[in-house]
């Protein structure tokens, strides 16, 4: 049986730390469930494992497709599942980490499906967008699905379309949608322990301006250009991602590199309560301050022999 310690929480908490540690601890290996760093060629700003941390502990579904392709839930829980299967076959236990919510719970519960898309609403929507920008489209959103909205960024407007077109075509939000889909009386996909990392405000706030910087000087700009050479640049899905959409702005000229830094680091702490929303209503998520507050060895425990953690 695969067994799942899943660690969840902003960015910026130690996930990975955390996660490397436990690894380690249970001779395991740990899968990714990040919706960016499925990208080749976006390391430093996806914040992926280094190639140290890589070499400490095996890393799956890692620069899995490049960004001018589409990586979606489904296709992510695809790849999970053949990743986890292989892992049980080689008797090794499974850490899965990640900050995108829709991939952990597409993993741990299955998918909401909804109704089938629509063609033409999806292009009324997009003509919206194109005609009145995506923050627009998402300001209607959080009119009639508050819950979701807090969840997705402005600018994503595949989400955007989708969480509408899913009202519009059902009356209902979304968020009723998932919720009725999370509370069946099915047993979870793997048999799981959810952790969740949740620094307080202001220290996780710091984290991220400084994690930032050090991005930058670790080479974040020069990753950008790196891209922008190949052809991959905005309005690519990959692209829009915060610390790739401010950088092309300033690269395309749209701002100065102070203000696209500034807004780097705005729309990181947005994320993070973002995803702290996410997770916050799951009663089952056991949450720390920080990875040295996780008893690592009862998880271990869990992770190789079944015992509670």
């Amino acid at each position: 049986m695969t067994r799942l310690v899943v660690i969840v929480g902003p960015t910026g908490a130690g996930k990975t730390r955390l996660a490397i540690e436990l690894a380690e601890r249970a001779g395991g290996e740990i899968v990714s469930c990040d919706s960016q760093q499925v990208y080749a060629g976006m390391d430093i700003g996806t914040g992926k494992a280094t190639a140290a941390e890589r070499a400490r502990v095996p890393h799956h579904l890692l620069d899995i497709v490049e960004p001018d392709q589409d990586m979606t839930a489904a296709r992510f829980v695809e790849l999970a599942d053949a990743t986890l299967a292989d892992l049980t076959a080689r008797g090794k236990p499974a850490i899965v980490c990640g900050g995108t919510g829709l991939y952990v719970r597409a993993l741990l519960l299955g998918l909401f499906e909804g109704p089938p898309a629509d063609p033409e609403l999806r292009a009324a929507l997009d003509a919206e967008a194109r005609a009145h920008g995506v923050p627009a489209l998402w300001a209607q959103l959080a009119a009639v699905d508050p819950a979701i909205a807090t969840r997705i960024d402005r600018n994503d407007q595949k989400r955007i379309v989708r969480a509408l077109e899913v009202f519009r075509l059902t009356g209902e939000p979304m968020s009723v949608h998932q919720q009725r889909h999370d509370h069946r009386a099915v047993a979870p996909r793997y048999p799981h322990v959810l952790v969740g990392l949740a620094p307080p405000r202001d220290r996780l706030y710091a984290t991220i301006d400084a994690r930032v910087d050090a991005m930058l000087a670790a080479g974040l700009l020069a990753e950008v250009e790196a891209l922008r050479s190949r052809g991959y640049a905005p309005p690519l899905r990959s692209q829009q991602a915060i610390g790739y959409a401010e950088l092309h702005d300033h690269l395309e000229g749209r701002s100065d590199l102070s203000r696209a830094i500034e807004l780097v680091k705005r729309n990181s702490r947005r994320y993070a309560r973002r995803q702290l929303s996410w997770y916050r209503p799951d009663r089952n998520v056991r949450w720390a301050e920080e990875p040295a507050a996780v008893d690592l060895d009862a998880l271990a425990q869990y992770l190789t022999h079944g015992t509670s953690a």
